[in-house]
């Protein structure tokens, strides 16, 4: 498996909206995100940071999203 790209938090926002995903609210740092089917995730935006791949995996867990359907959402 090759290594994911480095990628902030609102990177990941963004690819998840295209995926249907909403921001339902903002608690600090962390945005919390849903979709209507009822999947949810929780992305923390701070600025200049990347997020780390353990993280990144988790939320594509709590998507449910493969990892080559979530960087098709990046292009």
């Amino acid at each position: 498996m090759s290594k994911f790209p480095s990628l902030t938090g609102q990177q990941v926002i963004t690819a998840l909206k295209r995926a249907g995903f909403e921001v339902l609210r903002v608690k600090g740092s962390h945005h919390f995100l849903s979709h209507s089917d009822g999947r949810r995730t929780v992305v923390p935006v701070h600025r200049g940071d990347a997020i780390g791949p353990g993280l990144m995996y988790k939320i594509l867990r709590d998507c449910e999203l493969e990892r080559d359907a979530f960087l098709e959402l990046l292009k």
